[in-house]
C-alpha cells in the first residue's frame, strides 16, 4: 500500500442529470483544492456537456489548488435513442447494472497501481454505490443535495419519528423541528398523490445506508439550518453543512472547468445586464427539467408585458412565448436558452429571482443576497419555497406545488413582481436576502463553519486510511 502520506483517493460517483452531476462535482473541486485527488465518474453521455464546456477530455487530470480532479467516464450501454431512456424507473435499473461493475472496476485499477481508493462519495438515486464501496470495504459518504429541513422529512418518514399524509389521511400536517409543513409542503415524492412512486424509495435508499456512512454531506450552510442540521445529529448522524459550494473561494478561478455545462455566449449575456440600472432587472429560470403548459407560460409572459419590468429569461423552448412577445420586449427583455446563472444572480443590475425553488437554485439566490418569487413545481421544491417565503424572509409565494393545478394568471404575476421590485416589500426582502448572503461569505470563508465541516471530512478520511495501513 501506498504510504499513507500521499494525497487520499475520493471517488465521486454522479447520477447522470445536471443537477445531481453539478452540485457532486462542485464538493470534488472544493476537496481537490484542499490536496485530495479526486476522480469524478459517472455516464459518458452525461459527461459530453462537461468535456465541451470545460475543453476537457476523458482520462485526463486537472490541477485544482492542492490536488487534482480526473474524470473517469462510463458507457451506460445504451444508444441515444434506446427506449429505456424515457423511462426513468428502466433507466435507473440499467445504470445500477452497468455502474456497480463500472465502480468496482475502478476500485480494482487503483487498488492495483497502489493508489487505493481512500473514500466515495455518491449522491440521491444511486445507492448502490454505498453497497459497491462496503463490499470492497471502502468508507462512504453521501451528498444529500438537497436542503437539511428536506432531508429530515426523509429521515423521519423512513424512520416513522411523525405522521405524514397517506392515503386514508392525505391532507395532515407534518411537524418538523421548529416548523409545522402543510400536506401541500412536504416533499412531493413523499405524498401519497405522487406519481412517481419509484423514486421516493431511491432516495429513502439511502437513508437506509447512513449507520454505515462516514457522514452525509448537504450543500446548505450552519446558519441557515441550525435547527435542522442539530436535529439530526442528535440522532447520531454525522451531518457536514458544507455549503454554498458554488460559493467556496478555494475554487472559484481555480481551474479552467466551468461550473455550467452548456456553452453560451456569457460575453453577451453579462454586457447586457451590464447596461441595464442597479436592482432593475427580473431574473427567471425554471430549471431544466420543469416544462409549463403554454398556458401557464403565456400567463407569465403576459405579466411581464403588463408590468413593463426589464427582464432576462433563460428558456430552452421559445416557440410557446405568445406571438410578438419578442419583438414588444426589444430592449427590455432578452430571452436565452441557457445562461451562466451563478454569475447572473450575483450581478448588480439583477433585482430578484423568479425561480421553481429547486435546491441549487435556492441556494445560489441566498448566497447572492437576491430576493425571490417562488413557482414550485415538484420534488423537494414546494418545501423550499415555503421556506424561502415564511422563514428566510426573502421571497413572495407566486406559484404553487404542480400537484396543485392551478394557473397563475398574468395579474397575478405582475402584482407579485412590481412588490418584489420596490416599496416596503422589496426592501424587507433585500435587508433580509443581503443578511443570508454574509452569513454564506463567512461559512465557507477560511474558518468558517462550511470550511471547518471540509477540514473535519478530510481527517477523518486519513485516520480511516490510516488505521487501513496498520493493519496491511
Amino acid at each position: 500500500m501506498a504510504s499513507n502520506k500521499a494525497p487520499i483517493q475520493i471517488l465521486l460517483v454522479s447520477y447522470p442529470s445536471y443537477g445531481h452531476i453539478n452540485s457532486l462535482l462542485k464538493l470534488g473541486k472544493c476537496l481537490a483544492a484542499k490536496g485530495s485527488s479526486v476522480i469524478f465518474t459517472t455516464t459518458q453521455k452525461a459527461g459530453k456537456d462537461m468535456e465541451t464546456a470545460s475543453n476537457i477530455t476523458n482520462k485526463t487530470t486537472t490541477p485544482i489548488g492542492k490536488g487534482f480532479l480526473t474524470f473517469d467516464l462510463f458507457d451506460d450501454g445504451l444508444n441515444d435513442d434506446h427506449p429505456m431512456r424515457a423511462s426513468l424507473g428502466d433507466y435507473t435499473s440499467q445504470l445500477e447494472h452497468v455502474g456497480k461493475l463500472y465502480v468496482s472496476q475502478i476500485i480494482k485499477n487503483h487498488a492495483e497501481s497502489k493508489t487505493p481508493i481512500s473514500c466515495i462519495i455518491n449522491n440521491i438515486f444511486i445507492s448502490w454505490v454505498c453497497d459497491v464501496a462496503t463490499e470492497h470495504k471502502i468508507p462512504f459518504a453521501i451528498l444529500f443535495n438537497e436542503s437539511s429541513a428536506v432531508f429530515t422529512c426523509y429521515y423521519n418518514y423512513f424512520h416513522k419519528l411523525v405522521p405524514f399524509p397517506s392515503k386514508t389521511e392525505p391532507c395532515i400536517d407534518v411537524q418538523l423541528p421548529s416548523i409545522v409543513l402543510k400536506h401541500s409542503e412536504i416533499p412531493v415524492l413523499l405524498h401519497p398523490s405522487n406519481t412517481y412512486p419509484f423514486l421516493g424509495p431511491l432516495i429513502l435508499g439511502q437513508i437506509k445506508n447512513l449507520p454505515k456512512a462516514l457522514c452525509v454531506f448537504v450543500d446548505t450552510y450552519e446558519e441557515l439550518e441550525s435547527d435542522f442540521i442539530n436535529y439530526i445529529l442528535k440522532k447520531s448522524v454525522i451531518i457536514r453543512p458544507i455549503g454554498p459550494v458554488f460559493n467556496n473561494p478555494n475554487i472559484i478561478g481555480a481551474s479552467n472547468i466551468r461550473r455550467d455545462f452548456v456553452k453560451t455566449d456569457d460575453t453577451t449575456i453579462i454586457e447586457w445586464l451590464n447596461s441595464k440600472p442597479k436592482d432593475s432587472v427580473v431574473y427567471i429560470s425554471f430549471g431544466t427539467i420543469v416544462q409549463f403548459p403554454p398556458e401557464q407560460v403565456n400567463e407569465i409572459a403576459c405579466g411581464l408585458l403588463n408590468s413593463q419590468v426589464t427582464f432576462l429569461w433563460a428558456k430552452k423552448k421559445h416557440d410557446d412565448l405568445p406571438d410578438g412577445f419578442l419583438e414588444e420586449t426589444s430592449g427590455r427583455g432578452k430571452v436565452v436558452k441557457w445562461s451562466p446563472q451563478e454569475e447572473v444572480l450575483a450581478h448588480p443590475s439583477v433585482a430578484c429571482f423568479i425561480t421553481h425553488c429547486g435546491w441549487n437554485s435556492t441556494i445560489e439566490s441566498l448566497a447572492s443576497g437576491v430576493p425571490v418569487l417562488t413557482f414550485p413545481v415538484f420534488g423537494d421544491q414546494p418545501t423550499n419555497a415555503k421556506f424561502l417565503v415564511d422563514v428566510f424572509g426573502v421571497g413572495i409565494r407566486l406559484g404553487y406545488s404542480g400537484a396543485e393545478n392551478r394557473l397563475i394568471t398574468r395579474d397575478e404575476v405582475k402584482k407579485c413582481l412590481l412588490e418584489a421590485m420596490a416599496g416596503e416589500k422589496a426592501e424587507e426582502l433585500k435587508k433580509n436576502a443581503m443578511k443570508w448572503k454574509k452569513a454564506a461569505e463567512d461559512a465557507v470563508a477560511v474558518g468558517g463553519s462550511s470550511d471547518r465541516y471540509l477540514d473535519a471530512f478530510i481527517e477523518d478520511v486519513k485516520k480511516q486510511g490510516a488505521v487501513n495501513f496498520q493493519k496491511i
